[in-house]
């Protein structure tokens, strides 16, 4: 199934009337079930009403709630279209039928106190919600990775969630299923992938994400072995090591060769999913101290092992070092062990730091001239979407000269912070070189939860994974669209997938609609960043100050509040988990905080003696480091859409200082 084929989109020009006769000529429209055409009609006239043509017609500002509800009017007017278009299609589906639920039964007391027990549990519901719930709409929520959500993905959400289609199945799910499947088209085109050859879905997150891609890469690394059993004539004249270290295009073509011979079957029961993992054989997993904690759960899930995952330490900046990340390959390569992967982190949870993708690229390209070869993935689940900062509004890769120039002169990032730098530009330009990228729509892509995505370059490597279950597609099919097939999902929710899909019809993936979102963030947190460094406080003997982790790369600011007349690494932890405590959910009730953070920890455990540089640049000895060998750090993730609006950058950062000083002398 042709992707092109299964939607109408609005051209620049089009009036509603010319947009209305292409939807009604499209082929695939026609072919539709007559129930099903209203619900395409529905999204159809959302894409047209969100058809952006140039960065002046898109207003940040118009595309969400607002802080204080500012767009009420707006969202209720949405909503009550929604409600309105999903009872006509309910009334409208064969009109023959009779009404169920007469006015009669409607005024028994029984169904009145039904009502009145819906309306109390929504209103106890609502009232726990507002108590306990975090204000992520809020410029005073710097947490975590979340905050405040698109209007129309909200929107496309709940309309999607009254008609519950389930895309595990195609048939519980026909207009949401294709909807998912272009989706995975849109992310691949905007990671560089060729659409006709890549393939992506929608996941809970990244934590499926991540497994997903671990999962292809470990099936991946038994195939070889697995033909050698099966299909002999196939691998003739390759030694084990060579079969070892193959890469991936070659792997896939081999196995292209496989299914064409009718083979593909019985090579599968002889991999990993057939036979089983022996983790003395199959090879290491390469990724960053800084890595997601879903890698680990997944060698597990995996049967690869904890000890098969090997952490390459980061720099002073947190990124990946590449100089240990070749030593420990040419080490791997001397022992004739294999690789199974390499994972680069773009966006750490922690830090937020941008590893260097590109020398990663030019690693294996220069390994593979020597025949060896490993899986690259990506783990974009935070920064994947930044990638629309280097896309023109035609979605051509722009060079560095351009994209610098085109932030300064937009007022997106202010030349003086000299983002991005030329090796962030690098990683991002090679990401279509990486075998498979996580990205998170319900992070940087201010969707509701739960919307992760993976996104593979070479849509062969389904085979590895496929499943079939007789109830929700037929056996031997290799139709993508099947969905259930080809996750680790069973049952989901196709709203997730509509979410995201109407979020990009509205806010174009390039520098026109995200770039210009995500890119006026990552200026706050360089302000934000820039601005810690000045602070000052003194009272009672006290000197206090901000030391900043690293220069953003993305929007992420990690920092310490330190008294420069004390040089005990263990009494600035205390100050800073005190702050913290003041800062956070954990002093209740939440909307007494005047600012909420989030918090993280650098220990040797994770990061081996790396933190160390960061405690002597603050003025503390070795000997400090070597006795505490941890760093409390305070997290800032500065990715609300509304500090970067007017002036309300300078309003919140003042309240914030203020508060920072009272907090100090209540501590």
């Amino acid at each position: 199934m042709s992707p092109q084929n299964i939607y109408v989109t609005p051209q620049r020009g089009d009036s509603l009337n010319k947009f209305t006769k292409k939807i009604l000529l499209n082929q695939r429209f026609i072919n539709t079930g007559g129930f099903m055409k209203k619900f395409l009609i529905f999204f159809y006239l959302l894409s047209f009403s969100a058809l952006i043509s140039s960065e002046e017609d898109i207003n940040t500002n118009a595309l969400f709630l607002g802080e204080k509800a500012e767009n009420e009017q707006q969202f209720r007017k949405l909503l009550n279209e929604i409600v309105e278009q999903h009872v006509k299609w309910r009334s409208n589906f064969h009109k023959e039928d009779g009404v169920i639920i007469s006015p009669d039964e409607q005024q028994k007391k029984e169904f009145e106190n039904t009502i009145q027990r819906t309306e109390l549990a929504l209103a106890e519901l609502t009232e726990k919600l507002q108590k306990k719930t975090m204000p992520f709409f809020s410029p005073r929520y710097i947490g975590h990775m979340v905050s405040e959500t698109l209007m129309v993905a909200n929107l496309g959400y709940f309309a999607t969630s009254l008609c519950n289609p389930n895309n595990c199945a195609y048939e519980a799910a026909p207009a949401t299923t294709e909807i998912e499947i272009e989706v995975g088209n849109q992310l691949a085109s905007m990671f560089g992938y060729d659409t006709s050859k890549s393939w992506g879905h929608v996941t809970s997150g990244g934590h499926v994400a991540n497994f997903e891609a671990l999962w292809v890469a470990r099936n991946l690394k038994t195939i070889p072995a697995a033909m050698k059993q099966v299909a002999p004539s196939l691998v003739h004249g390759f030694s084990d090591w060579q079969l070892a270290n193959m890469k991936v295009s070659q792997l896939l073509d081999l196995m292209t060769e496989a299914k064409q011979a009718g083979l593909i079957e019985k090579i599968r029961e002889y991999s990993a999913r057939g036979q089983g993992v022996d983790s003395s054989k199959i090879g290491k997993i390469l990724i960053p101290q800084s890595r997601h904690y879903s890698f680990a759960k997944a060698a597990d899930l995996l049967g690869l092992g904890q000890k098969n995952i090997i952490d390459i330490p980061v720099t002073e900046n947190y990124q990946m070092n590449i100089d240990y990340l070749k030593k420990t390959i040419k080490d791997l390569v001397k022992k004739k062990i294999p690789i199974i992967a390499v994972v680069v982190v773009m966006g750490t949870t922690e830090e937020g730091a941008i590893d260097p993708l590109n020398e990663v690229i030019q690693l294996r390209n220069q390994y593979e001239k020597q025949g060896i070869s490993f899986y690259v993935h990506v783990d974009g689940a935070y920064g994947g979407y930044m990638r629309t900062l280097f896309l023109n509004e035609k979605n051509e890769f722009m060079t560095l000269a351009d994209v610098k120039s085109t932030l300064d002169e937009k007022g997106i990032i202010s030349e003086e912070f000299n983002w991005p730098s030329k090796a962030i530009y690098e990683s991002f330009k090679l990401m279509n070189e990486a075998d498979s990228i996580t990205v998170d729509p319900h992070k940087m892509g201010f969707i509701p939860y739960a919307a992760g995505a993976i996104v593979m370059k070479d849509r062969r490597i389904l085979d590895l994974i496929s499943y079939f279950a007789a109830y929700v597609t037929e056996e031997n099919t290799s139709d993508p669209v099947l969905l259930g097939s080809y996750m680790l999902e069973g049952s989901k929710a196709g709203a997730s997938a509509a979410a995201v899909w109407v979020a990009h019809k509205v806010v174009p993936l390039n520098i026109t609609g995200y770039g210009t979102l995500i890119g006026k963030t990552i200026n706050v947190a360089n302000r934000f960043s820039e601005d810690l460094s000045f602070f000052k406080d003194e009272f009672d003997n006290k000197e206090i100050h901000v030391k900043v982790l690293t220069k953003p790369d993305c929007n992420v600011v990690d920092f310490v509040f330190y008294d420069k007349n004390n040089n005990n690494l263990k009494d600035m932890n205390e100050l800073n988990k005190k702050i913290f405590e003041k800062f956070s959910h954990k002093t209740p009730p939440i909307s007494s905080r005047s600012f909420l953070l989030s918090k993280t920890d650098l220990s040797f455990d994770t990061y081996g003696n790396t933190p160390q540089k960061f405690v002597e640049n603050i003025g503390m000895s070795a000997d400090e480091w070597k006795s505490v060998q941890s760093v409390y750090i305070l997290r800032a993730c500065m990715l609300n859409p509304y500090l970067s609006t007017n002036n309300s950058y300078e309003i919140y950062y003042k309240a914030f200082v203020e508060e920072v000083k009272k907090v100090l002398r209540e501590i």
